[in-house]
């Protein structure tokens, strides 16, 4: 029997090594990232093992499952105060809340090459929708919606334009409406515009006229080894590198 010890160990050495237990995840995930996760799931489970389902929607919607007990294991909203009432509840991994991403509002009409206009007090929006609509994401609820609204507040614009104001349950659905000529003009992210051939940009909102557009994210509950790594992932330079040829500003740079 001791002779054959040698031989045992040898062949077990000579096995290869197993992989570490590969975990699945659900990112909870504001809908102007679709884009951006639709290449970094792949990746980050080509990298990891790890499989990255995401939910799109707007951070209202997303945060208001979160408290209500969906199973997700990241969030990445568009805005912060939706992360604040996560982080308030106690619902977030605590550490981990970290500003991944920076954006901009842009001023969209339907189809290629419509002439630009430069935004400011003066600007006469109804002229310009000519009885038409503005499509914009849910003012009181959704990121991009708010972001907007606090834009045209600010420039003394939102009394007139109002009444014309088409609303939309996340951004994604209000840029939708311009590219398929239900609403002549909206109101989306500037990463939103570069997604889709069949907007054009008539100008961007001024940065000191709306709350800075910051994207934090973070872990949810008692966090999982898999959750922090697709964090760690996101920070990484292959998403980084995802988010910067979609337009976004990466946090810090």
């Amino acid at each position: 029997m001791s002779a054959l010890r040698p031989l045992a160990l040898g062949l077990m050495l000579a096995l290869p090594a197993l992989p570490a237990a590969a975990d699945q995840i659900t990112v909870f995930a504001a809908a102007s990232l679709k884009n951006a996760m639709d290449q970094i799931a792949p990746a980050f489970a080509a990298a990891t093992g790890h499989e990255a389902t995401v939910a799109l929607a707007g951070s209202s919607a997303l945060a208001r499952q979160i408290q209500q007990g969906a199973p997700a294991d990241v969030f990445i909203s568009a805005n912060e105060s939706w992360m604040d009432t996560l982080e308030d509840g106690g619902l977030l991994t605590e550490g981990t809340r970290t500003d991944l991403l920076e954006n901009a509002i842009v001023l969209i009409g339907h189809g290629e090459g419509a002439d630009p206009v430069e935004i400011t007090p003066a600007l006469d929006l109804p002229a310009l929708l000519d009885g038409g609509r503005l499509a914009m994401a849910l003012v009181d609820a959704v990121p991009a919606g708010i972001y907007g609204k606090a834009s045209l507040e600010h420039l003394g614009l939102w009394d007139s334009v109002a009444p014309s104001v088409a609303q939309a349950d996340n951004v994604r659905a209000a840029l939708a409406l311009v590219s398929t000529g239900e609403a002549p003009m909206g109101i989306v992210y500037a990463t939103d515009a570069a997604a889709d051939p069949g907007v054009s940009v008539l100008g961007t909102f001024p940065a000191d006229s709306h709350p800075p557009i910051v994207y934090p994210a973070a872990t949810l509950g008692a966090g999982s080894e898999a959750a922090s790594a697709f964090l760690d992932y996101l920070k990484g330079p292959e998403a980084e590198a995802v988010f910067t040829a979609l337009g976004f500003i990466v946090a810090g740079d």
